[in-house]
C-alpha cells in the first residue's frame, strides 16, 4: 500500500490552460488528465479506442479525440481538434506509449516501425506543431513521457528501449531550442509502474514470467531500490508539477520517477 503523494497539483494552477495528452485512457495518461483537471485545466484526451477514451472524460472532464499516433496525420489532427475546442495549446503531454516483450533474435523492422512512429515520430511532429503556437503567447509547457529503459536498454523490448532513448534525445533539442521563447520542455523518466502494461492480463509481468506474472512482479519490485512500483498517480504528480508555474526554471530535465531502479548520479 502506498502513501498519498504530496503534490496533487494546486486547484487553479492551470486554470485557462488547455492541455493535450495524449494515451489519456488509462494508466499514466489518465492519472495525469485527473491530476491536470484538478488543477483547473482545460483537457483534450487522446487516444486510440472510442469506448476507453469516453470513459476517461466521465472520470476527469475534457473532450475527446480517437487517434491512432502510428498514424503519420493523426499529429495535425490532434493539434487542429485543440485549437478548435480551446482556440490555444498551453501543455502538451506526450504519453502515449506500449510495450511488448520481444527477443532479440525475434526482432523485424515491423517492431521498430511501430515503436519509432510512436515514440519519435509522433512526439516529434506533436512538438514541432505545438511550440509555435505556446511561443507565441510567450509561455508554454511540453512533457514527454519516456521510459528508464531509455537510459538502461533491456534485450527483452530492444525497439521500445532504443525508440526512448533516441525521444530522450529529442526532448533535450527542442528544450534548448524553444526555451528562450518561453516554451519549457523536459522529460518524465519512469520506471516499472503498476499499470496495465505491466499487471493486465498479457502484460509484460505475463510475457516475461509465461504465466508467472505474479513472481515476475514481486521479483522486478525486489531489484528496485524503493522495493515497489511506481503508482501511476506518483508518475502523474511530476507531470502535472512540470506542467505548472512552480517549474519556471526546470528546462531540458529528464526527471527520474524510477523509485532508484536505473542507479545515475546524472
Amino acid at each position: 500500500m502506498t502513501s498519498e503523494p504530496r503534490y496533487q497539483g494546486a486547484r487553479g494552477d492551470l486554470e485557462g490552460k488547455a492541455c493535450v495528452v495524449t494515451g489519456a485512457s488509462r494508466g499514466i495518461g489518465l492519472a495525469t488528465a485527473v491530476r491536470l483537471g484538478r488543477a483547473g485545466a482545460s483537457l483534450l484526451l487522446v487516444g486510440r479506442d472510442k469506448v476507453s477514451l469516453k470513459q476517461a472524460a466521465r472520470t476527469c472532464g475534457g473532450r475527446q479525440k480517437t487517434a491512432d499516433l502510428t498514424d503519420p496525420d493523426a499529429p495535425r489532427y490532434i493539434i487542429d481538434a485543440c485549437l478548435h475546442e480551446f482556440g490555444r495549446i498551453d501543455v502538451l503531454v506526450n504519453n502515449a506509449g506500449t510495450a511488448r516483450v520481444v527477443a532479440l533474435e525475434d526482432l523485424d523492422e515491423r517492431e521498430f516501425e511501430t515503436q519509432w512512429r510512436l515514440n519519435v515520430l509522433a512526439p516529434f511532429a506533436l512538438m514541432q506543431m505545438s511550440a509555435p503556437h505556446m511561443a507565441a503567447r510567450g509561455c508554454g509547457r511540453i512533457v514527454n513521457v519516456t521510459s528508464s529503459s531509455g537510459r538502461r536498454p533491456n534485450a527483452q523490448n530492444v525497439a521500445y528501449s532504443v525508440t526512448k532513448t533516441a525521444q530522450l534525445a529529442l526532448s533535450r533539442a527542442f528544450a534548448d531550442h524553444w526555451a528562450p521563447r518561453g516554451v519549457l520542455v523536459n522529460a518524465v523518466v519512469p520506471g516499472p509502474v503498476a499499470t496495465g502494461l505491466w499487471t493486465g492480463p498479457g502484460g509484460l509481468a505475463e510475457q516475461i514470467g509465461a504465466g508467472r506474472g505474479a513472481e515476475v512482479m514481486e521479483l522486478a519490485a525486489r531489484q528496485i531500490p524503493l522495493g515497489r512500483f511506481a503508482e501511476p498517480e506518483e508518475i502523474a504528480d511530476v507531470i502535472a508539477f512540470l506542467c505548472s508555474d512552480r517549474a519556471s526554471a526546470v528546462v531540458g530535465a529528464a526527471w527520474a520517477v524510477d523509485g532508484g531502479a536505473v542507479p545515475t548520479v546524472l
